[in-house]
């Protein structure tokens, strides 16, 4: 009985990576401003409360990869750009907080589920894109600002262009779509584990 719960997560997890991958890339050529939207999050926000913060951690790694990918192939221009002048930050960046937003969603989702599991699932499916976000302004403004401002914000502040422009209507898309969605995830959740 063990094996098959083994196996059935296995599964789900791989659906998620594909769902994970496909998202991504169809995600890329829907921009709002420089970056495009991630519709990634929400699979990953579901993985993480379904399957468990690692699977989430290892959701948002794919998601992760996929970003720096585009970047490295010239696919996403801003990534392209930030990879040029920085491999490494860019790569640590793409990855990391990617990464990190799927492992806090499974870790507020376990953190908050015995007490509301609705009020988990909202809290963990914000927590996602609020680490993604927050993660990939603090990593730019730290390591990536130079670059940045000769290319994508002359004239205006860096801190302006991240939170306003780049990051501001994306954030703002990408928080109502996991919220809004997360009643229907959390009651996933809850057939899933009757199974």
């Amino acid at each position: 009985m063990k094996t098959d719960k083994k196996l059935v997560k296995m599964a789900e997890l791989a659906i998620l990576t594909a769902i994970v991958i496909i998202f991504q890339m169809l995600g890329s050529f829907i921009h709002i401003g420089p970056t495009s939207i991630s519709l990634v999050l929400v699979p990953i926000a579901a993985g993480a409360i379904i399957l468990g913060p690692a699977s989430g951690a290892f959701l948002g790694f794919v998601f992760g990869a996929i970003t720096l990918w585009a970047g490295i192939s010239g696919t996403d221009l801003f990534t392209s750009v930030l990879f040029a002048a920085h491999p490494v930050y860019t790569s640590l960046i793409c990855i990391l907080k990617a990464t990190l937003a799927g492992l806090a969603a499974g870790l507020v989702f376990k953190a908050l589920k015995n007490k509301n599991s609705y009020v988990a699932a909202i809290a963990a499916c914000a927590a996602c894109p609020i680490v993604n976000t927050g993660l990939f302004i603090l990593g730019s403004l730290l390591f990536l600002g130079e670059t940045i401002s000769a290319n994508f914000a002359p004239g205006i502040s860096v801190v302006y262009f991240l939170i306003i422009i780049c990051a501001g209507l994306n954030f703002i898309a990408e928080l109502l779509l996991n919220i809004i969605l997360s009643p229907a995830i959390c009651r996933l959740y809850k057939i899933l584990n009757k199974i």
